[in-house]
């Protein structure tokens, strides 16, 4: 073999090793301490998940996960930090659907919600039904249309906040069943149910998990489910999309995200991690004490999901007009 065959050998033979060497899990990776952003207050159930995948996370690797907690406007605080941070994947964003619904609220983001993020794991996803008082006259969905329709203005219902997801799916449901039924806005879940409870207001979206003691007793009564099935809590709950009503279909989630443009090997490496700590049965207790169903999905499969409810979430947004001011 010349020395001219003999070079050209070794630069193919190298050339064709390489996208199998890509694939490899780096070996010096985590190189650092790795910082789970969380752009929501320490104490929330966010955080409390984040703070849990972090200890599991920091016992399997070896190396401190920190969470950091970057609040502020929603969440595109915390998101904007990580969209900026430096792509070798010792900064995450630990986040909740929030992100991929804040792009049809407010326009003016510093970045784009899918474009500038690597998805690393779905971690879980909450169900939630919409729930009535026990003095409405309404047994089923369409019993509760007509009630409306008969009674325009009359029954009020509550979110846990403008623009939350309780809120959007409310106004959605009044513009797809044609209903006037006034918004209560609360500053989450604990007072919008105290006042449910007492009687001032009579229809919520609640998660299922804060619902099911007041259900169980006889406090409140579910109509439908929301989601693309029915909830295992609530086997015996219709969805919205079976009660006949499209748009009702994404779950909120929490789920993992680095920067765009973070080397694939550490994303996947991430993704394997958080896989495992997801699918421990001690994990996936804590998880559920908190309402939270455990996923722990593939980036791959995460990715998928992003796109669609980013698509499904502007359409949803768009149709009930709510904005935020920029």
């Amino acid at each position: 073999m010349t020395r001219l065959s003999s070079t050209l050998s070794l630069a193919l033979a190298t050339l064709f090793a390489l996208p199998a060497a890509a694939q490899q899990p780096p070996a010096d990776y985590p190189s650092q301490p790795v910082t789970l952003v969380v752009p929501f207050p320490a104490g929330g159930i966010t955080d409390n998940i984040a703070r849990l995948v972090a200890q599991e996370l920091g016992t399997a690797w070896g190396k401190p996960v920190v969470v950091d907690n970057r609040v502020g406007a929603s969440g595109t605080i915390g998101a904007a930090a990580v969209a900026r941070a430096p792509k070798d994947g010792h900064t995450a964003l630990f986040t909740i659907t929030t992100h991929v619904q804040m792009p049809a609220l407010q326009r003016k983001l510093s970045y784009d919600a899918v474009k500038d993020f690597a998805a690393v794991s779905q971690i879980g996803i909450s169900t939630s039904a919409l729930v009535v008082t026990p003095d409405v006259p309404a047994k089923t969905l369409a019993e509760l249309v007509t009630l409306l329709k008969a009674e325009p203005g009359k029954y009020s219902y509550g979110s846990t906040g403008v623009a939350t997801t309780s809120h959007i799916y409310g106004e959605l449901f009044k513009k797809e069943a044609g209903v006037d039924m006034p918004h209560v806005p609360y500053k989450g879940a604990a007072p919008m149910v105290t006042d449910l409870l007492g009687g001032h207001i009579r229809v919520a979206v609640l998660d299922t998990g804060t619902a099911l003691p007041y259900l169980q007793s006889g406090k409140l009564r579910a109509l439908a489910a929301l989601g693309t099935q029915r909830s295992a809590t609530l086997p015996q709950v219709p969805t919205f999309q079976q009660a006949g009503y499209a748009g009702f279909e994404p779950y909120a989630w929490i789920a993992l995200f680095l920067p765009a443009g973070t080397p694939q090997p550490r994303v996947d490496k991430m993704s394997k991690a958080v896989a495992a700590i997801v699918a421990k049965p001690e994990v996936q207790k804590k998880m559920r004490d908190m309402n939270i169903e455990p996923v722990g999905s593939t980036a791959a499969e995460f990715s998928v999901v992003l796109r669609q409810d980013a698509d499904t979430w502007k359409r949803v947004i768009d149709k009930t007009g709510i904005r935020l001011e920029d």
